[in-house]
């Protein structure tokens, strides 16, 4: 069914952003507890708010599977 293989799609998405975010704030609390000054949080900053991102699309794909497989629901009933 295709409506699963978008669910399926939508949720993959979810998950591999909440993986990187989760790299993402582990770098940022790293160099939270380094000692270098010079350290750069601009990698992970703009890492965390591409997760973001991602996890805010993905979860667009899935209600949008979701409200889909409703309306077919409501329209063979």
């Amino acid at each position: 069914m295709v409506i699963g293989s978008v669910l399926n799609n939508g949720v993959a998405g979810i998950q591999k952003g909440l993986s990187e975010m989760n790299k993402a704030s582990a770098q940022v609390a790293q160099v939270a507890t380094s000692e270098d000054p010079a350290t750069d949080l601009t990698e992970s900053a703009v890492s965390l708010l591409q997760s973001k991102l991602q996890v805010q699309a993905s979860a667009k794909v899935v209600q949008t599977a979701s409200d889909t497989m409703g309306s077919i629901i409501d329209i063979e009933v």
